[in-house]
C-alpha cells in the first residue's frame, strides 16, 4: 500500500509541476502573479514552479526507493515552511495560501513519515 500511494504522491507532483511547466501564465493566474517587463518571470514559473516538481516526480519513479521518495517529502515540507512563513509575514489570501499549505503539508507528511 505505501508504494501505491508513494507513485501516486510522484504522479501528483508531476501533474501539479506540469501546470507550471506547459502552461506557466495559466498558473501565473491560478498563483496572483503578475509578468513583469521581461518574460523571466514565465522563465521562472516553468523552472521553479512547474520541471522542479516534475522533476521530483519523476525522479522518485525512476529510482523507486524509500529515500527518494523522503526526498520528495522534505522538499514538500520545504514549501510548507515557506507558505506558513508567507501566512505569517506576507498576508497572502488566507483560504487559497491554507489550501495549498494543507496539500503541500499533507503530502509531506506522508512522504516523510512513510519512507523513514
Amino acid at each position: 500500500m505505501v508504494d501505491i500511494i508513494n507513485i501516486l504522491m510522484a504522479l501528483a507532483s508531476i501533474a501539479f509541476g506540469a501546470f507550471g511547466w506547459l502552461a506557466p501564465r495559466y498558473t501565473m493566474s491560478a498563483l496572483d502573479l503578475r509578468q513583469g517587463d521581461s518574460e523571466m518571470g514565465v522563465s521562472e514559473v516553468r523552472a521553479s514552479v512547474g520541471c522542479l516538481f516534475v522533476g521530483l516526480g519523476v525522479g522518485c519513479l525512476i529510482i523507486g526507493e524509500p529515500m527518494a521518495y523522503l526526498m520528495m517529502g522534505v522538499a514538500y515540507a520545504g514549501a510548507s515552511v515557506g507558505r506558513a512563513t508567507a501566512l505569517v509575514l506576507d498576508n497572502p489570501p488566507r483560504n487559497k495560501a491554507l489550501l495549498y499549505l494543507g496539500v503541500e503539508a499533507a503530502m509531506a507528511l506522508w512522504l516523510i513519515v512513510a519512507n523513514i
